[in-house]
């Protein structure tokens, strides 16, 4: 009976987002042609500051935030906190770098898509081709992540096997996201972010009252395992490594497409100011309570081997069924807020900068949305036959994601803003270079020196840019125009 209590609110959670999606679609279909194109994909640019912050949180702390973060803390103690809290500046670095540069441009050269921007910006087919075979390949894995944390926290919480829980999580949140289009993202991603602070808030004070309080759960952790309270984990995580973190998920998170996209979408300067204090509290908030959580159950829910079931099987010692049904919803709208914001954005590629700008395909509002909400569909499948065979933890899955995004994107984007000279040349260079350094570093090379991959990488990436710009041609007067006045 405990287990209904539990599975009634996830259902009618599931349901709720498929409700908003439905509303959005009503918006959506009056739309034709080009606005069609700018509704589906991009919203029709009218996010104001509360949801611009939201999405972007809700599109970043994804399930390697909600679960497989807190349970790598769960096992190595607050020094993984610690890495965790790097990832407060996120909102205001890609806002305040990206934001209002990105919006007036996208505007300028009607782009909804990270890719678009970049065929614009350095007129190359070859580029576009490369950047969205980049964002198809590590979005999936991305995905991939997040479907294997909604169903390993359904199969948790409900008793039933991971297939089935990977079965009704999954349609789910790829059926609301083909119906609903951008619009149904970004609104359920607001809704989702308010969901995971109130279930942070509720979880963390049920953690700590089950452990007897802040005090007595800190003096269990010196005593059963000291070395959980020192900021390497005793040496398990070294110092390098912490460092180079900052790249990982502080400075280069400027270059993911995924957050990068919301650049596009706010209605105006008021709204991004707002989203940068908004976002930067939100995030912090999210990230230190549910990796404390993390570390807290260590002694309060002792025991658990895998890392990635540690919230789950937290929430559901700490809390009587009916509450954790409801807050389990925490973790739930983490991963669900992720996959939309990837699929509508790995549905734009195919369609807008695949389909049409490449291909010549037309904007005509009757084969543009159906093929839209195909490809959608289409691409949540594969994603969901990849997740049925989960081979390690989410977390990293996840990681891997984010540097093979980083090392793709991060310059081509930032520089291609501001730096006049930036070319085409310069570009596909940085790509395949940066690309390239951080598969082999990951395969063969795994923690150059004690750090991350990622710092090798974009070092890399960097100097293949600048050798290649000064190989190419400069951009002409057009680009410059359009671009920097």
């Amino acid at each position: 009976m405990g287990k209904i209590y539990i599975l009634l609110p996830m259902i009618g959670y599931l349901i709720a987002m498929f409700a908003v999606a439905l509303f959005c679609s009503r918006i959506k279909t009056n739309k034709s042609g080009e606005g069609f194109i700018q509704e589906y994909f991009i919203g029709g640019r009218t996010m104001g500051g509360f949801v611009l912050a939201m999405t972007l949180i809700a599109t970043y702390a994804s399930a390697s935030s909600f679960i497989g973060g807190p349970g790598v803390a769960y096992k190595l103690g607050f020094g993984w906190v610690l890495l965790a809290m790097i990832q407060v500046p996120t909102a205001f670095l890609t806002l305040g770098v990206l934001g209002k540069k990105f919006a007036i441009i996208s505007r300028k050269i009607n782009a909804v898509t990270i890719t678009g921007f970049l065929k614009a910006r350095y007129e190359s087919n070859t580029v576009v081709i490369l950047s969205s075979v980049a964002i198809l390949v590590f979005f999936a894995a991305t995905m991939v992540a997040q479907f294997i944390g909604g169903a390993r926290l359904f199969q948790s919480v409900t008793g039933y096997s991971y297939r089935t829980g990977l079965i009704i999580f999954g349609l789910s949140v790829v059926l609301y996201t083909t119906i609903g289009g951008f619009r149904a993202v970004a609104i359920t991603d607001a809704i989702q972010g308010v969901v995971m602070m109130i279930a942070t808030v509720f979880l963390f004070y049920s953690v700590v009252k089950f452990g007897g309080g802040m005090d007595s759960i800190v003096h269990k952790i010196q005593e059963v395992s000291p070395s959980m309270l020192t900021p390497d984990a005793g040496g398990a995580i070294s110092k390098p490594y912490i460092l180079s973190f900052w790249i990982l998920v502080g400075f280069a998170v400027i270059g993911l497409p995924q957050t990068s996209i919301r650049c596009m979408g706010f209605k105006d300067s008021k709204s991004l100011h707002n989203a940068m204090i908004i976002g930067t509290i939100v995030v912090g908030f999210l990230m230190l309570g549910m990796h404390i959580i993390g570390v807290f159950g260590s002694v309060v829910v002792p025991g658990i081997e895998i890392g990635d079931m540690a919230i789950p099987e937290i929430t559901l010692k700490v809390m009587n069924p009916i509450l954790a049904g409801i807050f389990i919803a925490g973790p739930l709208a983490a991963i669900m807020s992720t996959v939309d914001s990837m699929l509508i954005l790995a549905s734009a590629t195919i369609i807008k900068d695949l389909y049409i700008n490449l291909f010549g395909g037309k904007e005509e509002g009757k084969i543009v949305s159906k093929m839209s909400f195909i490809i959608t569909g289409v691409v949540g499948i594969l994603v969901f036959l990849l997740s049925l065979d989960p081979k390690s933890s989410l977390v990293w899955i996840n990681l891997f994601a984010f540097g093979g995004l980083e090392a793709a994107f991060l310059w081509p984007t930032i520089l291609g803003l501001y730096w006049k000279r930036a070319n085409a040349s310069g570009a596909l260079i940085s790509m395949i270079s940066g690309v390239g350094a951080y598969v082999i570093f990951t395969l063969y090379f795994p923690k150059p020196f004690g750090m991350h991959q990622i710092v090798p990488t974009i070092l890399i990436s960097l100097l293949g840019f600048i050798i290649g710009t000064y190989m190419g041609k400069k951009p002409g007067k057009e680009i410059e125009q359009l671009f920097f006045y």
